[in-house]
């Protein structure tokens, strides 16, 4: 319901983004209105701007889009060689398309060959973000290839479309992507959803860079075993964040995650997706779930279905501690219930779609059972007014979210749809009204 946001990155009008000012600023700031420019001016009592001092010169810079930074760079040769300036380079976006299928602006070429050339060796922070062509792809690894010379603490590997890396021969997308493993050696942060990484690739990953990843997310990857991501979990004690399908989630995995050696894991998000209707799927202990609660408390797991309604018997026969549920298509009243009775630490819940049973039983039932739920999000359901007035009044001022779709509510003899946002604003403490338009 709730999408975080990415701070310090800028978008930028001539593709690829760059971080914005840092913490000097403000320091900076007080530099400039003191008098410190007096003897930097010319003949006619003007700022002479080409004797900025390079700190000052260097926010200034940060600030600027890359394409005005470019143009900025031409005013003279001070300017240009702040240009060019290492703290400029650590965090970097490539926008790689192909011009007549994609509207989004792809980083000049020109660009792409100064940045190998000059600097790669200063990139830290560093996507790739993709179109739906191959082509796209191909540039992005020829790219990855090259940096031999980098250090880098985060990559991100983003498809805006269909996941076009998936289209490479998994041999030239793995060749690429070890270049990056064996040479950065301080990779902290690694998103490589939808791409052909295999098990030997994460072997490399471990074996150059346990001591330091705490974020990896990989969900849609096929090539990709249990027992891949089990050797992430034994060798990476210090993983904070992972995301990943559950065909890789084992009892084996949620006990390594549990260790003594390892930290205390902060968010696991797990993606249950159905390949083929009537795909079968494997139940996941208790004990194992208890384990990784025991080690981790505060832990978040966030759950994401997009099954089929026959497709959810192993799910929620046991309590899981799952606290932030998703589902994106149409779930039964039945499944539905066993969330109220095995879920106690569920704190958000969106149900994008359900039948024409009201599920007037079951949210009573999620509200008396789930004492810390804050969020809810309802699609495609039906809600009598009365048991969503119940609901609310259940829950509360915790209700920090609440999103439910006018056509959810069906009026009956209590309350109808004139009057039933008074009803529940009362409860909540704040006004509310129904959405017209879901904001999940």
């Amino acid at each position: 319901m709730k999408r975080g946001q990415k701070r310090g990155d800028q978008a930028e009008e001539g593709g690829g983004s760059v971080s914005g000012p840092g913490p000097g600023a403000p320091e900076v700031r007080k530099r400039l209105r003191r008098g410190d420019s007096e003897e930097r001016r010319d003949e006619d009592g003007q700022v002479d701007w080409r004797q900025l001092p390079e700190e000052i010169l260097l926010q200034i810079f940060q600030y600027l889009p890359l394409l005005d930074r470019a143009f900025a760079s031409q005013v003279c040769r001070g300017w240009n060689q702040a240009f060019h300036m290492p703290e400029l380079w650590r965090c970097f976006e490539f926008e790689l398309n192909q011009p007549a299928s994609s509207y989004l602006k792809a980083t000049h070429p020109d660009l792409i060959k100064q940045i190998i050339k000059r600097h790669s060796n200063h990139l830290q922070y560093v996507s790739f973000k993709v179109d739906s062509s191959t082509e796209s792809a191909e540039a992005a690894c020829d790219i990855l290839s090259q940096l031999v010379n980098c250090s880098l603490k985060t990559l991100g590997l983003i498809s805006t479309a269909r996941p076009s890396f998936m289209e490479l021969p998994k041999s030239h997308f793995i060749s690429a992507l070890t270049v990056v493993f064996v040479n950065s050696k301080s990779l902290s942060s690694l998103k490589i959803d939808d791409t052909p990484v295999d098990d030997p690739s994460l072997k490399v990953l471990v074996a150059n860079n346990s001591d330091t990843l705490k974020l990896l997310k990989m969900s849609s990857c096929p090539h990709v075993s249990p027992a891949g991501i089990l050797c992430v979990a034994d060798q990476c004690h210090g993983l904070r964040e992972l995301a990943l399908n559950y065909h890789l989630l084992s009892d084996e995995l949620l006990l390594a995650l549990s260790s003594e050696r390892h930290v205390h894991l902060e968010h696991l998000r797990i993606d249950v997706v159905s390949e083929n209707p009537g795909q079968q799927f494997h139940t996941i202990k208790k004990s194992s779930w208890d384990a990784m609660v025991r080690h981790s408390p505060k832990f978040n797991l966030v759950m994401y279905f997009f099954l089929y309604e026959d497709e959810f018997g192993p799910f929620f026969r046991d309590e899981v501690p799952v606290t932030h549920l998703y589902f994106g298509r149409s779930v039964s009243k039945e499944v539905l219930g066993r969330v109220g009775l095995t879920c106690p630490r569920l704190v958000e819940l969106v149900v994008c779609a359900n039948g024409l049973r009201p599920l007037d039983e079951e949210l009573i039932r999620i509200a008396d059972r789930c004492k810390q739920l804050s969020a809810i999000g309802l699609g495609e359901c039906e809600v009598s007014c009365s048991a969503f007035v119940e609901f609310v009044k259940m829950c509360g001022g915790r209700l920090s979210q609440l999103s439910i779709m006018e056509e959810v509510l069906m009026p009956d003899n209590k309350y109808g749809l004139d009057d039933i946002h008074w009803e529940v604003s009362k409860h909540l403490g704040r006004v509310w009204f129904p959405d017209m338009m879901p904001t999940w």
